[in-house]
C-alpha cells in the first residue's frame, strides 16, 4: 500500500469516526427533546385534568349556593327530602329537582354571578359559558356566560344533572383558559423553549463542525500532497547529485562537478526555506516571533531578489522599479522574505510567454507602501477572499490546462502573519485574466 492509499485510509477512518460522533450527539440531542416535548405533553394533560376537575367543583358549588338562595325564599318550616343515592345522581339533584317543582325555578343570572366570582377565587379565568341542556334529546334549554367561542384549549366538565331523568342537566364550558395555562405551565414552557432552542443550535453547530472538519480534513490531504510533491523533487535531485559526484565519474570534470555541487546546494536552499517558512508561521501565530525593525534600504534587497529570480525563471521575466521612497521601517530578513514570496507567486501565475513585474514604493503620513504589480493571469473576487489563508491557492494555480503549480499554499498566509508582526497590512487588488497588485503597509518609525 503505497502512502497517498495509507493516508487516504487514515483520513476516511477519522473522519467516519467523527460522523459517528457527531451522529451519536445528534442522536442524543433529538431524545433529550423527545423527553422534553413527551414531559411537556403529560404535563399538558395532567394541568388539564385538574383545571377539569376544579371546573366541576365550580359549577358544583355554584348550584349549591343557588339552590341555597332560592330554599331561603320557601316558607318556614319547609322540608325537602333528598332522593334516593346511587352512583350516578347526586344526592343534591333532588333538592334542585323538588325546588323547581314547588315553584322555586333555577335562576341561571345568579348560577352566573355566583361562578363568575368562584371561577375568579380560582383563577380559572373568565372566559366561560354555562349551558342548559336536555340530555335525552341533545337540546339547548338555555344559555348565559362571558364567551361562547370555544378554542383548542376548552374544558369541558361532565354534566351535573338538575333532574334525576337528566332532561336538565348544567354543564360548564371554560372557553378559552389559556390564562391559567400559562400560569400553570409557564415555566415549563419556557423552560421547553430554551431546551428547543438549545438543540437546535447545537444541531446547526454540529453541521458547521462537520463541514469544517471535513475541509480540514481536505486541507491536511492537500497539504500532505503538496508537501511530499515539493520535497519529493528535491531531494530526489539531492540524491542523484550525490550519486553522481560519489561514483567518481566527475573527477575529471572540474566545471560539471562544480554545476553538480551548485545543483544540490540549491535544491538544499529550497527544502530549508520551506522548513523555515512552516516553522516561522508557527511562531507568528502564537506571538512568539519578535521583529527586529530598523531603517532597510530597498534598493539592495529588490536588486538582490530580481537577479536571483531572473536567473532562475524558466520564463522570460522583467523587472521595472520606482522608488519613490528609498527606505522603510522593517526586520530585513522577514522584508526579503515577504517580496520574495509576492514575485515568486507572481512568476508562478503568469504565462508562459512571460510577465512583467513593477515594483514601486512611496510614502504616506502613517505607512511606507511598498506595491508589487504583475500583468499575470491575475485573482477572482471570490479567490480574493481566501487567498491569505493557510493552504489556500487562487484557481488560478489549479487550472486543469496548465501545469499545477508547486508550494504548500503558504506563501501569502506568511506574507499577511508578517505584516501583521509588523503592524502593517497587505491589500490586493486584481483583476482576471488582467493583472495582480499587492500593497504592503509599513508603519513608519
Amino acid at each position: 500500500m503505497d502512502k497517498k492509499k495509507i493516508t487516504e485510509f487514515f483520513a476516511d477512518k477519522k473522519s467516519r469516526r467523527f460522523i459517528g460522533l457527531s451522529a451519536l450527539t445528534f442522536l442524543g440531542l433529538i431524545g433529550a427533546l423527545a423527553l422534553q416535548t413527551v414531559w411537556l405533553i403529560n404535563t399538558y394533560q395532567l394541568t388539564q385534568a385538574n383545571i377539569r376537575k376544579e371546573s366541576y367543583e365550580t359549577i358544583e358549588k355554584a348550584l349549591e349556593e343557588e339552590g341555597n338562595m332560592r330554599f331561603g325564599q320557601t316558607p318556614k318550616g319547609t322540608k325537602i327530602k333528598s332522593g334516593p343515592t346511587n352512583d350516578t345522581i347526586p344526592p343534591m339533584t333532588y333538592f334542585y329537582q323538588r325546588l323547581n317543582d314547588m315553584g322555586y325555578p333555577m335562576s341561571l343570572h345568579n348560577l352566573d354571578s355566583i361562578t363568575n366570582e368562584l371561577l375568579a377565587d380560582r383563577d380559572l379565568g373568565n372566559n366561560y359559558y354555562i349551558y342548559l341542556i336536555n340530555l335525552h334529546t341533545g337540546e339547548r334549554l338555555d344559555s348565559i356566560g362571558t364567551h361562547r367561542e370555544m378554542s383548542w384549549l376548552s374544558i369541558k366538565p361532565k354534566y351535573f344533572p338538575i333532574r334525576a331523568d337528566y332532561t336538565q342537566v348544567i354543564q360548564l364550558i371554560l372557553t378559552n383558559p389559556y390564562q391559567t395555562f400559562l400560569e400553570r405551565m409557564g415555566l415549563l414552557i419556557l423552560a421547553t423553549i430554551i431546551i428547543l432552542i438549545l438543540v437546535i443550535s447545537s444541531i446547526i453547530y454540529q453541521i458547521r463542525i462537520i463541514a469544517q472538519m471535513n475541509k480540514i480534513f481536505q486541507i491536511r490531504e492537500d497539504f500532505t500532497y503538496a508537501m511530499i510533491h515539493d520535497m519529493k523533487t528535491p531531494l530526489s535531485t539531492i540524491f542523484t547529485t550525490l550519486s553522481f559526484l560519489h561514483s567518481g565519474r566527475l573527477d575529471g570534470k572540474p566545471d560539471l562537478k562544480e554545476r553538480y555541487f551548485s545543483i544540490a546546494e540549491s535544491e538544499v536552499d529550497h527544502l530549508l526555506t520551506l522548513t523555515n517558512k512552516v516553522l516561522t508561521l508557527s511562531k507568528l501565530e502564537s506571538h512568539k516571533l519578535e521583529m527586529f525593525r530598523e531603517d532597510v534600504p530597498l534598493a539592495p534587497v529588490i536588486e538582490k531578489l530580481t537577479a536571483k529570480f531572473t536567473a532562475k525563471a524558466q520564463k522570460p521575466v522583467r523587472f521595472t522599479l520606482s522608488l519613490q521612497t528609498p527606505s522603510v521601517y522593517a526586520d530585513k530578513e522577514y522584508l526579503e522574505e515577504v517580496l520574495s514570496n509576492l514575485i515568486d507567486n507572481a512568476i508562478k501565475y503568469s504565462k508562459e510567454s512571460g510577465v512583467d513585474i513593477r515594483i514601486s514604493s512611496e510614502s504616506h503620513e502613517k505607512y511606507t507602501l511598498v506595491k508589487i504589480h504583475d500583468n499575470g493571469l491575475g485573482i477572482s473576487e471570490a479567490d480574493q477572499r481566501t487567498i491569505f489563508d493557510k493552504y489556500e491557492r487562487a484557481a488560478a494555480g489549479r487550472r486543469k490546462d496548465r501545469k499545477k503549480a508547486s508550494g504548500f499554499g503558504l506563501g501569502l498566509n506568511f506574507v499577511q502573519q508578517v505584516m501583521n508582526a509588523h503592524e502593517g497590512k497587505v491589500f490586493v487588488t486584481s483583476i482576471e485574466g488582467d493583472f495582480t497588485e499587492f500593497t504592503l503597509y509599513f508603519p513608519v518609525k
